[in-house]
């Protein structure tokens, strides 16, 4: 559970940078949640099940968000 609320931080802050200001374009943000959620339903047969990395992401690129999005 440590690891995994780390391992989060990391990547928010992460991503926080790769976007070379205050935060990344809320555009861009919500085109890599709409592409990461389309891998895992590709990878999926019946109903998509999301693996902790698959949880992390997700949550690390809401975060970055606006509310309203």
């Amino acid at each position: 559970m440590v690891v995994r609320t780390f391992a989060f931080l990391v990547l928010q802050r992460i991503l926080g940078m790769v976007g070379c200001g205050r935060t990344p374009d809320a555009k861009d943000v919500e085109i890599a949640v709409l592409r990461h959620q389309l891998a895992v339903l590709r990878r999926q047969v019946a109903r998509p099940r999301y693996t902790p990395r698959d949880r992390l992401v997700l949550a690390t690129l809401a975060k970055l968000l606006p509310r309203d999005r």
